[in-house]
């Protein structure tokens, strides 16, 4: 039952989930509850369907069983945290078994989270949210990290949206830092010669 008091999911970047769960009424739930909010959904039926799935389209988030069949879910993630693919999968493990000992399995093998059956649909939620800000949070400093594609003639940048923007909007919207303008001396001295002004 939904309490409405979890907090919204970002409808900038909506979340790509992939759900990996070999019992199909689990699946279901899971892929109903995460449908109900308007977040985006792939099920696949066991570990190596989604290892499949996931080599060839990035998913935000792999929601997976921690028990099943062929590639168990900390199988799956260790392939996935070998792989170094190049956008980061944020990994919740959904397990029936509780303990410190599983708790530290999971995140040893590369797991962000884990969640313990039967899952309650609130924490799922409040979970995802949690996922969402953290990749948020990691692409603002890969973009920060990385290289900016600046126009070698304006100088606009291009995000990562393909769009063009001034250098002074980019910075402001990515960093929050404020601009004011004025003229170095030599940039001054050159304008005043162009202008006839000396």
């Amino acid at each position: 039952m939904e309490t409405g008091a979890s907090p919204g999911l970002s409808a900038d970047k909506p979340l790509q989930v992939l759900v990996a769960e070999d019992d199909p009424v689990a699946r279901r739930l899971v892929e109903a509850t995460l449908q109900r909010k308007g977040v985006s959904v792939t099920s696949v039926e066991d570990g190596l369907a989604a290892w499949d799935t996931i080599r060839k389209t990035h998913h935000d988030v792999l929601i997976s069983d921690y028990q099943m069949p062929g590639l168990d879910g900390f199988g799956l993630t260790r392939r996935i945290r070998a792989a170094h693919f190049r956008k980061y999968t944020y990994i919740i493990l959904l397990t029936v078994m509780g303990g410190k000992s599983n708790h530290l399995e999971a995140i040893a093998a590369g797991a962000d989270d884990f969640l313990t059956k039967p899952l309650d649909p609130d924490v799922l939620y409040t979970r995802l949210h949690v996922a969402q800000r953290i990749l948020g949070l990691q692409h603002h400093v890969k973009q920060l990290e990385g290289l900016l594609h600046i126009c070698a003639s304006c100088k606009k940048i291009r995000d990562e949206n393909e769009n063009w923007t001034q250098l002074e909007s980019y910075i402001s919207q990515h960093v929050g830092i404020m601009f004011s303008h004025g003229m170095c001396p030599p940039c001054a001295a050159r304008w005043e010669a162009e202008a006839g002004l000396v």
